[in-house]
């Protein structure tokens, strides 16, 4: 994994707006090469200086590292956290662009890009 494709996730995590959360794929795509895994593996090894929790798997649930870490803080940011303890991705998801620009107005329809 070579230290531009790292410096490149990391950017858009710092980018993602309180209250709202990218997932994995999302971060993928964005950069423009790799898949969720590898996304996650960044955020794994190196994502502990960026807002972590407001990544999440495709599906709305948090990261379950943390003793639940994750899923306290999204919820004190005011995300829209469903009872089954997932996130409503019509409402949370943030799709980010490395232009410098996200998805300001949701997601424009549920799971739209949510990989």
């Amino acid at each position: 994994m070579d230290e531009e494709y790292v410096e490149a996730v990391l950017s858009l995590v710092e980018r993602v707006p309180a209250g709202r959360v990218t997932t994995y794929g999302a971060l993928a795509d964005a950069v423009g090469r790799g898949g969720p895994r590898l996304a996650g593996r960044v955020m794994s090894l190196y994502g502990g200086s960026v807002p972590w929790w407001r990544v999440v798997r495709a599906d709305g649930s948090p990261a379950p590292c943390h003793d639940g870490e994750a899923a306290t803080l999204l919820r004190a940011e005011g995300a829209p956290v469903r009872p089954s303890g997932r996130l409503d991705m019509a409402q949370a998801l943030w799709l980010p662009r490395l232009d410098g620009h996200g998805d300001e107005a949701g997601a424009g329809g549920a799971g739209v890009g949510a990989r």
